[in-house]
């Protein structure tokens, strides 16, 4: 199909009110603190202090109106601090950086993450991050999928 015509299928889809790749099905809803649209605050978690002397803050442990299970955690790991040892996730994860430099090593690669940055963890990774800057590091994380509880 040529870009003229695939442009045209386009716009003829999104004007019906349907994007490329989407359902006509109705959405289902979401459960428990999912059920409908809200605020969450690292306050509302409980806290929990970690071996290395870091902090790990449960937000949310629910699943998406799609099914998937998903959990958020704010983490806090101190300057210097021996990191979670290498393991593998079988679920994806987002990582947002808010505070402090994190070394992310995954498949034989290490990468610096800083505020701002989001490390992707796919489902079956051995990784580990590392606050390997001058401050204690926070960041959140968002794990969707998988073994989620």
């Amino acid at each position: 199909m040529g870009a003229m015509k695939y442009l045209a299928v386009a716009c003829l889809l999104m004007g019906c009110g349907m994007g490329l790749g989407q359902s006509s099905a109705a959405p289902t809803m979401g459960t428990g603190e999912l059920a409908k649209a809200r605020v969450f605050t690292p306050e509302q978690g409980s806290v929990r202090t970690m071996a290395n002397g870091g902090q790990s803050r449960d937000i949310l442990h629910a699943a998406l109106a799609t099914g998937e299970p998903v959990s958020i955690h704010e983490s806090t790991q101190p300057v210097g601090a021996k990191p979670n040892p290498p393991h593998t996730i079988q679920h994806s994860e987002f990582i947002l950086v808010r505070e402090g430099t994190l070394l992310f090593e995954h498949d034989g690669v290490s990468e610096k993450a800083e505020p701002g940055s989001v490390i992707y963890v796919a489902y079956g990774t051995m990784h580990t991050v590392r606050n390997v800057g001058d401050t204690p590091a926070k960041y959140m994380v968002i794990a969707i999928g998988g073994d989620q509880k």
